[in-house]
């Protein structure tokens, strides 16, 4: 690989065509990480079957563009072709050892700023649950229905939580919360107003 040379820093060479292939791979990954068509459910065979076509096939991709060269940082294929990366990665749930490969990898970029640490934050916690551990920061939640109310999945010190977060870039667990339940409530809307419920349970917000 070519690389440009300056005193005490190297940088790898920008790769336009695999940031484009990133661009690409990503509609895909998150048409199959959102809702189901119309007439379908999240336990529609088609569905579940198209789902993991999608998500094995860019686990195999990105397992080969890992052991072949690395985690593509900021540098190689800028900030959001290394988030796009990133995107692939966190829904390769039923790879564990490889998630937990590339977080090992985009930690040594965060340490050289060529990695996004809020990205790091969201790829640990998935690690952390997928191998049967707590979370460390909280971006990971499942909903109280009867409230509609996002809450953490496990959590490890969660009295520590917004320390580790603002570490990372990450503001407080309650205002996260709070920006989930919402979407949540969007989303389920006409159920929850079914059942009576004309909005979330929101949290309230400590101040820094």
């Amino acid at each position: 690989m070519l690389a440009l040379f300056c005193p005490g820093k190297t940088y790898a060479q920008f790769d336009q065509p695999l940031k484009d292939t990133l661009k690409t791979k990503v509609v895909s990954d998150q048409k199959a990480a959102g809702l189901p068509p119309k007439g379908m459910t999240f336990e529609t065979p088609a569905w579940q079957h198209y789902k993991d076509s999608v998500f094995l096939s860019n686990y195999k991709w990105a397992k080969k563009l890992i052991d072949r060269q690395g985690f593509p940082g900021h540098d190689k294929v800028g900030e959001d072709g290394s988030r796009n990366f990133w995107l692939l990665v966190q829904h390769c749930d039923k790879w564990p050892e490889f998630q937990q490969q590339v977080l090992l990898l985009m930690e040594k970029e965060l340490n050289n700023n060529n990695a996004n640490p809020q990205d790091f934050a969201f790829l640990t916690d998935r690690v952390q649950l997928n191998t049967g551990g707590k979370q460390s920061y909280g971006t990971q939640v499942t909903y109280n229905t009867d409230s509609c109310q996002a809450i953490p999945r496990p959590l490890n010190d969660p009295g520590s939580v917004n320390s580790r977060r603002k570490l990372k870039g990450l503001g407080p667990l309650e205002e996260y919360l709070n920006m989930m339940s919402l979407m949540h409530f969007q989303m389920n809307k006409v159920s929850y107003e079914e059942r009576g419920i004309s909005q979330p349970k929101l949290l309230i917000v400590p101040k820094e």
